[in-house]
């Protein structure tokens, strides 16, 4: 192999950001490593590459020889005739680099680096580096390859079925997974991009380069590593955008996924909630598993006509037998849809097709008329889709397999499965199938017409409910170009210091001195009034190390107070604090932790000492609007008691959220702090006043 030669041509443009063209549908592919034993990567990816030989140029490298398919096995980069766009690298770690700087000489645009082990971190940034800087792009290394079914490119391992869902991931194996649920179904994949350590192509750029695929109909992504997250919050919000709806997968949901922290914030804000609020405010749905993630994007990617436009969050069930209807309701029930009742014009219309006596409430019993005219089917449905009463509508038994039984009738279930597509489209709400058949015609002719087939029901009402969720979701980050507000010159994380930083940034706190001695404490006292409030300096949990004392009625109990406390703690400064004790006040939590890939993520949450206890929290990205801070507030479990709870007058919602603002925008001002508190946050009708604040500095 030859050596760096890369100062021997003018650097190629590297494509747009979004577009990866010769990732995806390079004019020529050369695969390093290709290998006639079919016990190895080589033979697979040099097996795919060729697949696509009709639509582009395949060559195959192998110092060694042989050939594959009647394709000669080049020595190196330099015996290709012509230039490879996409050079796909799957060779030992130490010939990554000749390889790689070979291909830029030669003029290659594209690298997949399929390698893992080997080179550390340095040395695959510096290849990154190499590559980039002449104008190409990498993917990976230590990644399972990428794959474009619309293009016939193959470079991975593993089966791939053509479909709508493009797919971003860093596990190979479960995008696996994630295609044999999608071949159940009678789905696949438009393009999967298996993102390896993230170099130089990472989530943002794969997810990017899949809004303007039209093949692709639903987007779906498993990561861990976030990288620069706000970015990657842009594409899915620009995805949603698009009407192209993004499901994720990531971790961190376990306790052991968690960091102990010197705060209450540290505790309520995990990286997996971090995620769950960005997915929301970016219009992306996350989810728990890849059953989930294919269940929702069989529904989502259904081709009907205006299907799924608008929340379905109302379901019309229709069972083959009393007990399979109810169990549904109830499945349906517990994923957070409405099985609402019929309006007798409805009821009276699905009637006409059952037997006398027979329920036409919802959930509607065929109870056997079904199995009398199969046509029934397609009757009842199109009766419950055009009654307005529902929003979607289910059909659980046994349809799709009567011809099993007797073949005599696949014609006719066929064509009662083109009359309920028909009814669903006409009507543009979506049907949906559930059924104990497998595989049989009319099953096929409901798929290829746009109408998802689950063999559970938990299937069915996951696709709805996720759906529902993704179609009520309204993204609102914050603006990227947004410019800092006030600045403080912060000194530690404590009361003092970080009570200052607030106050700059408009929050109230009561009046207070700080002192180090008990007779300054009462000088101080003397200024501030009784009752007052004793707080110990530089402690992070002070209820629970005795630093603090509330309602200190006169000098003597000051005096008290403060040798018990000095005792407790070892402290050597004190705040003599005014009490602040307005009617019907709630105690709020606010407090912005900063993640490394998200940045400043602020959370809101019932506070005081209970605030883990409670573990009512809402969360988002900082900084926020007036609005953006209400609405967090609103979709806290205690809302009620801030919007009045049996006769109390409601809070002051305007003063509670500009206080929760301005939390986040001093946060989002100082990346020198890691974590900012203030707890509790006292809202009342007449304001917000913060009793307690605390900072962590960043390591």
């Amino acid at each position: 192999m030859t050596t760096e030669r890369v100062g021997e041509r003018a650097p190629a443009c590297a494509d747009p950001l979004g577009t990866l063209d010769t990732l995806y549908d390079p004019a020529s592919v050369a695969v390093v490593g290709a290998s006639d034993n079919p016990e190895k990567w080589g033979y697979w990816l040099a097996a795919g590459a060729l697949s696509g030989r009709a639509r582009r140029a395949v060559h195959l490298v192998n110092r060694r020889g042989g050939h594959l398919e009647g394709e000669p096995f080049l020595p190196d980069l330099a015996a290709v005739p012509t230039a490879p766009e996409h050079v796909v690298v799957a060779v030992p770690p130490r010939q990554v680099r000749p390889v790689v700087a070979e291909g830029l000489a030669a003029g290659a645009r594209c690298f997949t680096v399929i390698t893992s082990g080997g080179a550390g971190a340095a040395e695959e940034r510096a290849l990154a580096d190499l590559v980039t800087s002449n104008g190409a792009r990498l993917l990976g290394p230590n990644c399972m390859g990428v794959v474009d079914t619309t293009s016939q490119l193959r470079l991975s391992w593993g089966d791939f079925p053509h479909g709508g869902l493009g797919l971003v991931s860093q596990s190979g194996n479960l995008a696996l997974e994630i295609g044999r649920h999608l071949a159940r179904a009678g789905e696949g994949f438009s393009r999967f991009v298996s993102l390896g350590n993230q170099r130089d192509i990472d989530a943002a750029d794969a997810l990017a380069s899949l809004i303007a695929h039209e093949p692709t109909r639903a987007i779906a992504a498993y990561v861990e590593d976030f990288r620069d997250g706000r970015r990657l919050a842009g594409v899915l919000a620009a995805a949603h955008a698009a009407g192209k709806p993004v499901l994720l997968l990531t971790v961190g949901r376990s306790a052991a996924s968690g960091r102990a922290a010197a705060s209450h914030t540290g505790a309520l804000v995990s990286p997996h909630a971090t995620v769950a609020a960005v997915c929301r405010d970016a219009g992306a749905l996350l989810l728990d598993s890849a059953g989930e993630l294919v269940d929702t994007a069989v529904h989502l990617m259904a081709r009907g006509p205006q299907r799924g436009r608008t929340p379905a969050r109302r379901v019309a069930v229709i069972g083959d037998s009393g007990g399979q209807g109810a169990l549904a309701a109830d499945v349906f029930t517990a994923h957070g849809l409405d099985v609402p009742a019929l309006s007798p014009d409805t009821e009276t219309a699905v009637a006409q097709h059952l037997p006398p006596g027979a329920g036409a409430a919802n959930p509607v019993d065929l109870a056997g008329a079904g199995e009398a005219d199969l046509a029934n089917y397609a009757r009842v449905a199109g009766s419950l889709l055009h009654g307005g009463d529902a929003d979607a509508v289910v059909l659980t038994g046994y349809f799709g397999d009567y011809a099993s039984a007797n073949p005599a009738q696949s014609d006719t279930e066929c064509a009662v499965a083109h009359a309920l597509a028909d009814a669903s489209d006409a009507a543009g709400r979506p049907l949906v199938v559930h059924t104990m058949a497998r595989d049989t015609p009319a099953l096929a002719t409901l798929r290829e017409r746009g109408v998802p087939v689950y063999e559970r029901i938990e299937q069915a009402a996951t696709a709805l409910a996720g759906a529902a969720r993704l179609a009520a979701t309204t993204p609102c980050l914050p603006d990227p170009h947004e410019t800092p507000g006030a600045s403080y010159a912060l000194e530690d994380g404590g009361y003092e210091s970080v009570r200052d930083l607030l106050a700059v940034h408009g929050l109230a706190f009561p009046v207070a001195e700080f002192v180090t001695d008990a007779d300054a404490a009462v000088e101080a006292a003397h200024r501030t009034g009784y009752p007052l409030a004793l707080k110990a300096m530089g402690l992070a949990h002070k209820t629970e190390a005795g630093g603090v004392a509330l309602g200190i009625a006169d000098e003597a109990a000051l005096r008290a107070a403060f040798a018990r406390m000095r005792r407790a703690t070892g402290m050597e400064r004190y705040a003599v604090e005014a009490m602040a004790t307005p009617p019907y006040a709630r105690e709020l939590i606010v407090g912005v932790r900063r993640d490394a890939a998200f940045g400043p993520v602020v959370m809101v949450g019932a506070g005081g000492v209970t605030a883990e206890l409670h573990a009512d929290t809402a969360l988002a990205l900082a900084p926020l609007t007036p609005a953006r801070a209400r609405a967090l507030l609103l979709e806290l479990r205690h809302a009620p008691l801030l919007t009045g709870w049996r006769g109390a007058p409601p809070v002051h919602l305007e003063a509670a959220a500009a206080a929760v603002c301005a939390v986040a925008r001093a946060a989002a001002d100082h990346p020198e702090l890691a974590e900012l508190e203030v707890n509790p946050l006292l809202v009342h009708p007449g304001g917000a006043i913060a009793l307690d604040a605390h900072g962590v500095p960043a390591q």
